[in-house]
């Protein structure tokens, strides 16, 4: 299976496994901007040079060496489960992508038949009921990590241990989860760690929110988007999520985590 979503710089500096919607964009940037002292033109994930991503075949062998005799530190970045869901239901749903269309072609047409959902254009302004559109959504994201049906999970609203795991269960070793919510603090403690060959000053590095602009904007406040019925759904897929990242289950306002992340029972909790 290897080390999918790892990506590493080229000067070997760091290795980060990529959680998506959970701040990849500017993480990944500032990667590519301490080892070439620039910043990749464009939406990191299009990179195809600059740095080593376990989707280059080239990379993998280097990869692998790297992450399984942890010559390198390593970290991933985590984000609350409520916010997380919301902003891919924003931006894979709501959202027309990069490329002009809609995310992964027939998705969208499928939800608004099978779940009943909507999800506006670009020509209406994106007017239509959000909150009753987004708690369809979360039947549909349920099945699909649940029963694996109308299709497999999606990597951007499956659970974010699933994805932190993989690195763990296939001999890797973190030293450093933090925070979205926290980001300034948490990149600083990983920069602080390593020798890059160009330093980076996070103050004057850009948010590279790649999503942003291309759907409608969030109409209400977290909490009015969830009632009991969405957070047991979302407390049945993201359950080790806000556990193991120490999340407040209880309170869709509280997007802050309310303990500290501790990395022997993630490392024994998914390398199981």
């Amino acid at each position: 299976m290897g080390f999918p979503g790892t990506w590493m710089t080229e000067s070997e500096s760091v290795v980060y496994r990529v959680v998506p919607k959970c701040a990849c964009s500017t993480i990944g940037q500032v990667m590519f901007y301490s080892d070439n002292g620039r910043f990749f033109d464009g939406d990191i994930h299009d990179a195809d040079h600059g740095m080593h991503k376990w989707a280059f075949e080239a990379s993998q062998p280097r990869i692998t060496e790297n992450v399984q005799a942890h010559r390198s530190y390593a970290f991933t970045c985590v984000r609350n489960p409520y916010t997380r869901i919301l902003s891919s239901f924003f931006d894979k749903i709501c959202g027309i992508q990069r490329n002009g269309k809609r995310y992964r072609g027939k998705l969208v047409p499928l939800l608004i038949q099978k779940y009943g959902i909507e999800v506006g254009s670009p020509e209406d302004g994106f007017e239509f009921d959000q909150v009753k559109s987004f708690r369809r959504f979360l039947l549909f994201a349920r099945d699909t990590i649940r029963w694996r049906r109308p299709m497999d999970p999606d990597i951007h609203w499956s659970a974010m241990s699933g994805h932190v795991s993989t690195f763990i269960l296939n001999g890797g070793t973190y030293d450093n989860i933090f925070w979205t919510e926290r980001f300034n603090e948490g990149m600083q403690s990983v920069l602080d760690a390593i020798d890059t060959p160009v330093q980076v000053k996070l103050d004057e590095v850009p948010r590279f929110n790649e999503s942003e602009g291309h759907g409608p904007k969030r109409a209400h406040p977290v909490e009015d988007y969830f009632d009991d019925l969405s957070m047991h759904l979302v407390y049945e897929i993201y359950k080790k999520d806000f556990q193991l990242f120490k999340y407040d289950f209880e309170d869709p306002s509280n997007k802050m985590p309310v303990g500290e992340i501790d990395l022997d029972e993630v490392h024994a909790k998914l390398g199981e």
